[in-house]
């Protein structure tokens, strides 16, 4: 006959060993604490570094390169546009606008242009309205600056040059004062007059020397 454990050496036996009732639960296997302490491990891993030979390497940067509005082409007219300027033309016209437009060719568009006109110690401003001028008659041009007075704090220190107040008269220097243009109208072919006389003079002392006078003094600088 076979010999059969009893109730409480089997009861025994079970407590004893720990595969079969482990404690903390009923199920076998590992417990969670151990898969947590396995996980662990794995989330500490640092990420691979790559060789130095697959960085690229940074190329040493060549000096700052310039805005193209900063070069002696038309593009230079692109921070003037929207403001005021004044042109000087190739045969001494003067005039004053705001520029709306422009091309490659630096052929620009004026609003609200004036002509303005200069004889002795008088002026006299034309009203020409929206004015067209080809680039190739233009002999100056520049910015109407006029300092426009900001007394916020914080705006202040961020303006780096000086605003422009289109709603502002120009401030005329001394002792130049406004009147008909008529007026200086006559005076200025009177000035003509004179300067073609005199250069006419000066040209023919000229060319009795040898030389000949290029343009013979008809374009004003």
């Amino acid at each position: 006959m076979e010999n059969f454990p009893t109730l409480e050496q089997a009861a025994r036996g079970r407590q004893g060993d720990p595969m079969r009732h482990p404690q903390g639960g009923g199920h076998h296997g590992p417990s969670p604490s151990s898969n947590q302490q396995q996980q662990q491990p794995q989330q500490l891993q640092q990420p691979q570094i790559p060789p130095a030979s697959a960085i690229p390497l940074l190329e040493p940067q060549g000096p700052p390169q310039l805005p193209p509005q900063l070069f002696t082409t038309a593009a230079q007219l692109l921070d003037l546009t929207d403001k005021k300027l004044v042109l000087v033309l190739r045969d001494g016209r003067k005039l004053i606008g705001v520029l709306r437009s422009w091309d490659q060719f630096a052929n620009i568009v004026l609003q609200d242009t004036i002509e303005r006109l200069y004889a002795e110690n008088l002026y006299a401003d034309i009203p020409r309205g929206v004015f067209l001028v080809r680039g190739e008659n233009v002999l100056l041009l520049g910015e109407i600056v006029r300092q426009c007075s900001c007394e916020d704090t914080i705006l202040q220190p961020l303006i780096m040059s000086p605003m422009q107040d289109l709603d502002k008269d120009d401030d005329i220097p001394e002792p130049y004062r406004q009147a008909p243009a008529s007026e200086v109208l006559k005076l200025k072919k009177q000035a003509e007059e004179r300067r073609k006389r005199k250069d006419k003079k000066r040209s023919t002392h000229l060319q009795a020397l040898g030389f000949e006078p290029e343009h013979s003094g008809e374009i004003l600088f």
